[in-house]
């Protein structure tokens, strides 16, 4: 480990990118702490602590939501403009076309991202201030109309300020920049938790936060294994002779991961719960009754702990298996195997192939939607069983710093394994 580190610390360009990213993310953790005027902060932070709906959007916002900052929306409106170009891709011919032209494509939708973030975030913040405002009972004030024009272009800006330190984390080729705010969020908020908990220990709860610290370290566990899973899937190539010359005939395998799609599905899955109720703020006072009382029954719908543990747990189920079924597609990886002469051993090349890979991702992907939807509920199930809501380190939280460790490593490593190339 410490050769490992005075190895990095050794490589100048690459100890400039780490020192670039950590100096980076001084300046969002003190931006974060910025809040806007007329908050009060110590009963919004009482607010959140009992409320899971509000913890999860926190976390998306990179832990800017709970301080009520300038940049309170975090990363959450450019994650949703990326979601929603990922879809409009699948059904816009000129948008698929688009994203298959190499580095030229991928700047075009990245800079319709970026157009599309700036109405989400005004649409975003202005639901979560109405949302807030209404369930904490008056966090704001004295919120007139000009005073939600200011507050609304300074979320905003805020949010377009991240989305830059974002690009410029990725920049560095040392991980994604928008994980690295979040997971830097999470991670400032561990010494709240663990004073959190400290101040209201007693010897009851011994047995209590002796099982969280097991659960805990057994879902950091399990996170990790799950992560870097993979089914192997063999693969022969059969001898061709060109000449005098015989090739091929090697062997090689398929790997399909266990998660294929890390944390999109969740991100999916916490979007769309979080959307009903922004959108129900619109219409909470609608002078048509049955409108108002729809909103109301929506908020109230989400606001209930079971029934919106249940929701989520099967919307993390569908998008694992939709955002696969983006991602990954059979019938090109079988017709490419058979291109190169590669068969999987005792399956016909073409559709039988096509099909037998099609068995092994929707099996493999069934445990890892299992996995995944465990993991999005897990602290609501922890809670319910501990009767606490002082143990909000939840599974979510867990998978992001690990994906975003893990990322980090394999990063770093790449670097110095190329680098190490180079001087060879």
């Amino acid at each position: 480990m410490i050769e490992q580190l005075k190895k990095i610390w050794n490589i100048k360009d690459l100890r400039n990118s780490i020192l670039f990213v950590v100096a980076t993310l001084v300046i969002f953790r003190i931006v974060a702490h910025i809040p806007l005027p007329g908050v009060d902060v110590a009963s919004l932070r009482q607010f959140f602590s009992n409320n899971q709906l509000l913890g999860l959007l926190n976390i998306f916002s990179g832990g800017t939501l709970q301080n009520f900052s300038v940049i309170v929306m975090g990363v959450g409106p450019f994650i949703t403009a990326s979601i929603i170009l990922q879809l409009l891709t699948m059904v816009i011919p000129k948008l698929e076309e688009l994203s298959k032209e190499g580095e030229y494509g991928q700047k075009k939708i990245n800079q319709y991202t970026r157009l599309l973030t700036v109405p989400l975030s005004v649409l975003q913040g202005y639901g979560t201030i109405q949302l807030i405002n209404q369930s904490a009972h008056n966090i704001f004030p004295d919120l007139t109309g000009f005073m939600m024009l200011k507050t609304l272009l300074t979320v905003t800006a805020g949010t377009i300020f991240l989305m830059w330190l974002g690009e410029l984390i990725s920049e560095k080729n040392i991980g994604n920049g928008i994980s690295f705010l979040i997971f830097a969020g999470i991670i400032a908020g561990l010494p709240q938790f663990v004073q959190q908990a400290a101040v209201t220990f007693t010897e009851a709860d011994f047995i209590t936060y002796l099982l969280y610290a097991i659960l805990t370290v057994g879902t950091v566990a399990g996170v990790v294994y799950i992560t870097e899973a993979q089914r192997n899937i063999p693969v022969v190539y059969a001898r061709h002779v060109r000449g005098s010359r015989m090739g091929g005939g090697s062997r090689s395998f398929l790997p399909l991961r266990l998660n294929m799609g890390g944390m999109i599905p969740i991100i999916f899955a916490i979007s769309v719960v979080l959307f009903p109720s922004l959108i129900a703020q619109f219409f909470i006072n609608a002078q048509t009754p049955w409108v108002a009382n729809l909103a109301a029954s929506t908020i109230a719908f989400f606001e209930n702990q079971f029934y919106y543990g249940l929701f989520y747990f099967a919307l993390v189920m569908i998008f694992t298996f939709f955002y696969a079924s983006v991602i990954f597609h059979p019938e090109k990886i079988a017709e490419n195997l058979q291109k190169q002469g590669g068969f999987i051993p005792g399956i016909r090349p073409g559709k039988h192939t096509q099909e037998y890979i099609n068995t092994i991702k929707n099996r493999i992907l069934l445990f890892g939607a299992l996995f995944l939807s465990v993991i999005a509920v897990f602290p609501l199930v922890l809670q319910a069983f501990t009767n606490t809501s002082v143990l909000t380190i939840g599974g979510v939280s867990i998978l992001i710093v690990v994906a975003v460790v893990i990322d980090i490593i394999k990063k770093i490593e790449a670097q110095i394994q190329m680098r190490a190339y180079d001087q060879v």
